[in-house]
């Protein structure tokens, strides 16, 4: 199954030689909404690491979404979101950042809920592999 793969991309920055490491792994297609892509976690300035939930129907870019995570082997955590790029990303709180670095890694998946005034995208996400993704993720931030 293609989807227990997480990716390794590196986007450019708007500065001159600046550049964005991120690992990305797609939604369960089988227990997701046609909008919900999947979890991007991305390297952020300052040695903080973000993470995002991806979209592919994007919400307005001012929006503040409410996104509610349940993880596979329990724990519930809801957090209000704002956007990032263009709508299509919603970046969560610093707060999630900690799970992605520990609790997520022992997690079989998350569920994730992404409600906004117009509707709600819920998605399912398996983290197989996460670890290893995160510390290479990690590895390459700072360069």
């Amino acid at each position: 199954m293609s989807s227990s793969v997480w990716k390794f991309s590196r986007t450019q920055g708007t500065k001159e030689g600046e550049s964005f490491a991120a690992i990305t792994k797609t939604a369960d297609t089988t227990q997701s909404d046609p909008d919900f892509a999947g979890l991007i976690v991305r390297c952020a300035p300052k040695g903080k690491v973000d993470v995002l939930v991806a979209l592919i129907r994007p919400f307005p870019p001012r929006s503040h979404p409410q996104v509610t995570i349940a993880a596979s082997n329990g724990g519930t955590l809801t957090v209000e979101a704002s956007m990032a790029a263009a709508g299509a990303a919603v970046l969560l709180p610093d707060e999630v950042s900690a799970f992605a670095s520990g609790k997520w890694q022992t997690t079989p998946s998350l569920a994730v809920t992404v409600k906004e005034s117009d509707g709600e995208i819920k998605g399912v996400v398996s983290l197989t592999g996460l670890r290893e993704a995160y510390n290479s993720l990690v590895a390459n931030c700072g360069q």
